[in-house]
């Protein structure tokens, strides 16, 4: 007889370790290239845009006005490059490592326990805390990689070492806060995506109170509730503050151990709370393919809606405020310009400045739909619909056609919102200039769709990255290559070069046309190979 602490055992807990590694070496070393190259990009280039530019008077003003500290942070030590460059890229960074944490844990953890994959491993030796161990060893090394570098860029770039420290352990503690989070929702919720949209929807109240934390100075304390907020709290390259790393330290390490408490304590493919039994069923939007893709589109476009209703919310508050604010300090507005936002001084030019931010988050809720259709392809649940006398191309246009649906409700949500901001403040911003400002990105959004498309037909596994290239991978390129001052000819391959700024001006239509185009064409790729292709399994 073989006892758990044999090598066999051993080499069990090594293959999962390599699994676990196979699964997320490829997204971490993206997320870590991200972060390191906008880091990079941004303190070399201080000196060239800001260094010398901002005199103390500058700096009191923006310090001081409640829109800049609600959208961007506080901001603290801009006469550095280092702390110019922790304001501008902290947060940003901090929820792109955080989101890709959390949706890579319950992805490599709940994700393949729900499919299936995991019933032959945990057949033998190894328990669920063990293998669930494992794999949060692999995540939390990946996050570590991903501040570590963040922080090696900066000192490497001669910002003093200290606050590189502070700032690259905070990023890798918020990023940390999060897999643990969404590893204790993976053992608590009934599925992986109730566990996704539970972290989610934890992070985003935490990055609503770090803004309101920042912009109402009685309200500070609510930083202290928000790994966000902790992380600014640190204050780098200016207080370099270390009771807000203990802090996040611990709100990282206390999800991880319940976890691991909790995971041996559940079903298999269950969590603790289970779904209510013995209620009466619920048909609608059954009857037909389409009708049950709208169905599954409900729930999530609930939460992106508030999410984003929230935001462009408090854009439209904000008006007001920002742009007297650039109007009365044009060197801001100069600089702003310099980065790739131009106009802001005026109330349509700043919406539409925000209203191309839009893009980013609506391309990646399409081409996380499209994802969610390839894993339910994968875990077997649309085989009983495939065994149907229905085609796969109904299906796959069933979904697309649902996240159109979707799209278009978050891209009005976007235009009501901001509106219903902007109209207290007598921002003079029409219901019909917000609309044309949100529905302006749509080709943008059509470019995600139809590359989504072409890689669930050929590249499936690789949909949500694919997809969400043109508007995520769009945006950091014109904003890189802005701040770098690239070629004409390289700032021309994203497509946020080719908006026009509306409502402050009319669309580009021409442009809209030929990227509306290209989407079309992609998709149809998507759907050709889609039909000819193998199942997933």
């Amino acid at each position: 007889m073989t006892i758990s602490g044999s090598p066999r055992s051993g080499t069990a807990t090594a293959a999962v370790t390599r699994l676990a590694l196979r699964q997320v070496s490829r997204g971490a070393l993206a997320v870590t290239a991200v972060a390191a190259g906008t880091t990079a990009i941004v303190v070399a280039g201080y000196q060239g845009t800001v260094g010398g530019a901002l005199d103390a008077a500058a700096l009191a003003a923006l310090a001081e006005n409640p829109a800049i500290r609600t959208l961007f942070g506080e901001p603290v030590a801009l006469d550095t490059a280092g702390g110019f460059t922790v304001w501008r890229t902290g947060t940003v960074l901090a929820v792109l490592l955080s989101v890709w944490g959390l949706l890579t844990t319950t992805r490599v953890t709940r994700g393949e326990e729900e499919s299936g994959r995991w019933d032959l491993l945990l057949a033998g030796r190894l328990t669920v805390p063990a293998v669930l161990g494992r794999h949060l060893v692999v995540l939390a090394a990946a996050v570590v990689l991903a501040g570590t570098t963040v922080g090696v860029v900066l000192t490497a770039a001669g910002t003093p070492s200290a606050g590189a420290l502070r700032y690259a352990a905070g990023l890798t503690l918020v990023g940390l806060f999060a897999v643990s989070l969404a590893l204790l929702a993976a053992q608590v919720m009934p599925t992986r995506a109730g566990a996704s949209g539970a972290t989610l929807a934890v992070l985003g109240v935490g990055l609503l109170a770090r803004m309101v934390g920042d912009g109402i100075a009685a309200l500070g304390w609510l930083r202290w509730l928000s790994p966000y907020g902790l992380l600014a709290l640190t204050g780098a390259y200016h207080d370099d503050r270390l009771l807000p790393l203990l802090v996040l330290s611990a709100a990282a390490l206390v999800p991880a151990v319940a976890a691991m408490a909790l995971a041996g304590r559940r079903d298999l493919r269950a969590g603790l709370v289970t779904a209510p039994a013995g209620r009466p069923p619920r048909r609608w939007l059954l009857g037909t393919v389409e009708g049950f893709a709208a169905r599954r589109l409900l729930r999530p476009l609930a939460g992106w809606s508030v999410g984003i209703g929230t935001y462009f919310l408090l854009i439209g508050l904000l008006t007001v405020s920002m742009t007297r604010f650039l109007s009365d300090n044009p060197r801001f507005a100069e600089l702003a310009g310099q980065a790739g936002f131009a106009e802001l001084g005026s109330v349509r030019g700043y919406t539409a400045t925000m209203f191309a931010l839009l893009a980013a988050p609506i391309g990646l809720f399409a081409a996380i739909r499209l994802a969610e259709f390839v894993a339910a392809e994968t875990d077997g649940r649309l085989t009983s619909l495939y065994a149907q006398p229905v085609s796969r191309t109904r299906l796959l246009a069933a979904e697309t056609l649902a996240t159109l649906a979707g799209v278009a409700v978050l891209l009005t949500v976007a235009a009501v919102t901001t509106w219903l901001g902007a109209y207290p403040m007598d921002a003079r911003l029409p219901l019909t200039a917000a609309l044309a400002g949100t529905w302006n990105v749509l080709p943008i959004v059509l470019l995600c769709l139809g590359a989504g498309l072409l890689a669930v037909g050929w590249l499936p596994r690789a949909t949500a990255a694919i997809g969400a290239l043109p508007a995520v991978g769009g945006f950091l390129l014109q904003v890189i290559a802005d701040s770098a001052d690239l070629p004409d000819q390289v700032v021309a391959i994203s497509p946020f070069a080719h908006l026009a700024a509306v409502p402050a001006e009319s669309p580009n239509w021409p442009a809209a046309l030929v990227m509306t185009a290209i989407a079309m064409v992609a998709a149809a790729l998507g759907l050709l190979n889609h039909r000819r292709r193998d199942l997933l399994g």
